[in-house]
């Protein structure tokens, strides 16, 4: 019977990447004047089983190449290499290549064949050059078992053919560490009748005798090291190795003591070891899971809440006296829908770690191109976030922290000159507050100079003047094209970047700002929904129309008297709240709703913040609070000024959820002018 392997390419192509991300963090990580030998056998692991599975599923060239800086990895590990900074950049440009021959192979494209030649020759070169043995003192080797070599008991887990392995390709390289014989043992509980060719049922106990060290036969089941049990011990050499040796346990694997070889697995260790960096079956199970099926459950629970709210609704005219079953029904209800939303909400959540491990990368290339010096500090990275919004902020993120690096820190002398570290230092933290995820991005450099913006924004004719704030001033960096850099650069300052960071961060219904202190650095921060499905909202009602206000920009509601209503020249109708005048917004003439307008001290008031910045805004009622799913407007409609989205209510009609931010811009800027 032939396995149709493509059906398993999938999860190879997602775990090779990961792998690489984790060969990636751990090159990063390796300090030559400190050898870590558990540094080392992780990048060496990284890179064995993409080969290893590279060669499984028929990809030659990945396969081939990955060889190469495996041999590399593995005179490192041995301690025959000695640490060096030029080895490590060249397994870095080699991690790059063979994410590009994997991608290349994942979407059947062509690779550029020169830009692997070159890193593959560069390989080459240093594999053939003799490298520097590493002292012993410093690494001291893994001990061999000379006399006798090592006994290995390897019990595969019964769905290890259902994700493409081959036993007996892992057995066949433990054969060419060494002299191997092997005894192979099939339970005689299975029927051949009933067996199920892609459960593997097969157990192994090999003899691995010459100058082999533990950890190289580890390492042909590395890849393998989460779906089988492994037990490997050294034995002396006139010892059988059916007669020494016990297989792991095994509760698929256990056999009758009815064949002469079944003694090997008849006997049970007391506490069963399993291959380094395995789990115990108990701890932490997961599957993977397309998200797809995730966004599909996520919308049916979002119809999910619309039919509660519209129950919710319809039982509002009964007489909860007459329905209090009913009422008592739908209490339990709306408590079991809030519950299942953020069940399902959290299989949507990663860590924040998942953006902040790619920076590492970036600043260490980038500090090189610019002759800096830098140090990248992350904070908060288990912090969760929606996967939909992870992949959209790490773009903004790039670009910040170049320019934290282009044009925040100083070089090295300069930082000296001033009294500072050497070093500059970017730090990435990530923190939940509320209903939000704040994050920012801060340095110890130069901080923004608010005379050369001011200049700068003149020049361009953008609108601004010496009485504005410094967090007003700060925000001119994100008027499209302006830049402060005082030459073009392949990095930066072309102006085209920071207009973009700002509109992104808006589009997933977030804020950014800016704050700094002249020679001590600046720091960005963006406030992010959790989520960009479902929210919780303050209805309001103008007229016959009912609007929502995402709940985290409500700061309070009021009712104004009529001396806090004021008419100002240019800036239009103001409320004085607490002796701050804020922008007046009436719903009904923004929206160019039918009725009659009503004087503004007898409306009631909603003041709504963004970035920093309040306006009022006037409606006719407060409906309530309740959540709502969100629909997008653009791809069902198309873009309104001043909405974000829309929303089903419980009687059917549609909502529109207002964009405060857009409302607190163009209000803010026109009370400005």
């Amino acid at each position: 019977m032939s396995l149709d392997l493509a059906r398993f390419h999938k999860t190879f192509f997602e775990e090779s990447f990961e792998n690489l991300e984790t060969m990636e963090q751990a090159l990063l990580r390796l300090d030559i004047a400190a050898f870590d030998a558990e540094v080392i056998n992780t990048i060496f692991r990284a890179a064995h089983s993409i080969k290893g599975g590279a060669a499984t599923f028929g990809f030659a060239a990945v396969a081939s190449f990955t060889h190469h800086a495996e041999t590399l990895l593995d005179q490192m590990r041995s301690g025959a290499r000695a640490l060096a900074q030029i080895d490590i950049e060249l397994l870095l440009r080699a991690g790059d290549t063979m994410r590009s021959l994997l991608m290349a192979a994942r979407d059947a494209t062509e690779i550029d064949a020169a830009q692997v030649a070159q890193v593959q020759g560069d390989l080459e070169t240093a594999l053939s050059v003799k490298p520097a043995a590493l002292a012993l003192a410093v690494a001291p080797a893994a001990p061999i078992a000379k006399a006798g070599g090592w006994q290995v008991a390897f019990a595969p887990k019964p769905d290890l053919f259902r994700s493409g392995n081959d036993p007996l390709r892992i057995i066949r390289a433990v054969s060419e560490l060494g002299d191997m014989t092997s005894v192979a043992h099939i339970p005689d509980a299975v029927s051949l009748h009933a067996a199920e060719p892609e459960t593997c049922y097969l157990s192994w106990v090999l003899d691995v005798e010459g100058d082999v060290t533990r950890e190289a036969i580890q390492d042909c089941f590395a890849w393998v090291e989460d779906e089988s049990d492994l037990r490997i011990d050294a034995h002396p050499a006139a010892a059988s190795p059916a007669a020494v040796v016990e297989a792991p346990a095994s509760t698929t694997l256990a056999a009758p003591a009815t064949k002469p070889e079944a003694a090997i697995a008849n006997k049970q260790p007391e506490v069963p070891v399993q291959a380094r960096g395995a789990k115990p079956a108990n701890d932490g199970a997961s599957i993977r899971v397309g998200t797809e099926k995730i966004d599909a459950l996520i919308n049916l629970v979002g119809e999910l809440v619309i039919t509660q709210a519209m129950l919710t609704q319809v039982a509002g005219a009964l007489d909860p006296v007459q329905n209090e079953k009913l009422f008592s029904g739908l209490s339990q209800l709306d408590r079991n829908t809030r519950m299942l939303q953020e069940a399902v909400m959290a299989t949507r959540m990663l860590p924040m770690e998942a953006v902040f491990s790619r920076f590492p990368r970036l600043v260490r290339d980038l500090a090189t191109k610019l002759g800096k010096q830098v140090r990248l500090v992350t904070v908060g990275e288990q912090t969760e976030l929606d996967k939909s919004v992870i992949e959209k902020i790490t773009d903004p993120l790039n670009h910040l922290v170049r320019n934290s690096l282009d044009h925040g820190l100083e070089k090295p002398g300069d930082r000296t000159a001033s009294g500072k570290d050497g070093t500059g230092t970017i730090t990435l933290k990530a923190a939940h507050q509320g209903g939000h995820i704040v994050i920012e991005v801060c340095d110890d450099g130069r901080g923004l100079d608010r005379q050369k913006i001011l200049s700068k924004a003149a020049e361009k004719g953008i609108v601004c003047s010496e009485t504005m704030s410094d967090s007003d001033v700060y925000q001119l960096i994100f008027a499209p094209g302006f830049s402060t850099a005082d030459q073009v650069t392949d990095v930066s300052g072309r102006g085209v970047g920071m207009d973009v960071v700002k509109k992104n961060i808006q589009a997933l219904g977030g804020s950014v700002e800016l704050s700094s202190t002249p020679g001590r650095g600046a720091t960005v921060l963006i406030r992010l929904p959790l989520t960009l499905a479902i929210l919780d909202g303050m209805s309001v009602g103008v007229g016959d129309d009912v609007f929502i206000f995402p709940l985290s920009s409500v700061v309070e509601s009021l009712q104004p008297l009529p001396d806090q209503i004021k008419r100002v020249a240019q800036a239009g109708i103001v409320v004085r709240v607490r002796n701050e005048y804020l922008p007046l917004v009436d719903l009904r003439e923004w929206f160019g709703l039918p009725g009659q307008m009503r004087p503004s001290h007898e409306a009631i008031v909603v003041i709504v913040e963004s970035e920093g910045r309040k306006v009022a805004v006037q409606i006719d009622e407060l409906v309530g609070q309740q959540q709502v799913v969100i629909k997008s407007l653009e791809a069902n409609y198309r873009r309104v000024r001043g909405v974000s989205g829309a929303t089903i209510l419980g009687d059917g009609r549609v909502s529109l959820i207002l964009d405060v931010a857009a409302l607190v811009r163009v209000f803010s800027q026109s009370a400005a002018a």
